[in-house]
């Protein structure tokens, strides 16, 4: 149980597995009004940042579950960096049906809401480890214009253009879903260029000392297109954001 070994590779430098900067993870918990102890479930929690840095600044506890065991690995070492790691744990498991001992305060699926197959099934999941009152956080694309074709909604590594939704459109599908949204972070083209561009060099310094890998063939051929299509397709097309949902 665990992640390609291209995805790894492709963000072996990054905290944060999403479009968004360190500045916006920040801003995002300073909008939500952290309280200290707030309990947190993050499901597909990646490298952990969220969680670390929250159980930093804002004093939160709780739990994170990815099925790759390098970024659960990467978690762990950072909520000991950050002097947080009797605060957090970090479990190596499938997200997908992975719900919580005990209510928690807040409940998150952050970019990857495969795990529900969609995000109606993903809001579901979420509510089952969330109390009554409680925030939920979906991290979700979105197209921020019109997708003139199924070719550029496949370059955007959507199935088809009906994967994703438009900004106001998504935010009307949480409410018929059942629930407010009451906050929204949205990533912009700059923070999607240092989400995408850092790949670029972390697949080449890869390639560079992995020259006869298995994998090397692969990453030749996304290093040698991967730049032109997100700049021709996924910048312009599609956006992300974070939004915070209240049941009503």
């Amino acid at each position: 149980m665990d992640l390609p070994r291209i995805f790894t590779v492709r963000e072996s430098s990054h905290r944060i597995h999403n479009p968004f900067t360190p500045g916006k993870l920040a801003t995002l918990g300073q909008a939500l009004h952290l309280a200290p102890g707030t309990r947190m479930l993050d499901l597909a929690s990646g490298s952990g940042e969220m969680l670390c840095t929250w159980a930093r600044d804002h004093g939160v506890t709780g739990t994170g579950v990815d099925i790759s065991t390098v970024f659960t690995e990467g978690a762990r070492a950072r909520a000991t960096e950050l002097g947080v790691a009797d605060r957090v744990t970090f479990v190596h498991d499938d997200a997908s049906g992975y719900v919580a001992d005990e209510p928690v305060d807040l409940a998150a699926c952050i970019g990857a809401t495969w795990i529900g197959d969609g995000v109606a099934g993903t809001a579901e999941l979420l509510g089952r480890s969330l109390r009554p009152g409680g925030l939920m956080l979906i991290g979700e694309p979105y197209w921020r214009r019109e997708v003139p074709d199924e070719e550029t909604a496949q370059a955007c590594h959507a199935g088809s253009k009906d994967d994703f939704l438009p900004l106001p459109e998504l935010i009307e599908q949480f409410g018929e879903l059942g629930y407010d949204v009451v906050e929204m972070v949205l990533a912009d083209q700059d923070s999607w260029d240092r989400y995408q561009a850092a790949q670029w060099l972390n697949l080449r310094r890869w390639l560079d000392t992995h020259p006869d890998d298995e994998l090397a063939a692969e990453v030749r051929t996304e290093l040698t297109t991967g730049p032109a299509d997100y700049a021709r397709y996924t910048r312009e097309y599609l956006g992300w954001g974070i939004f915070a949902l209240m049941a009503r």
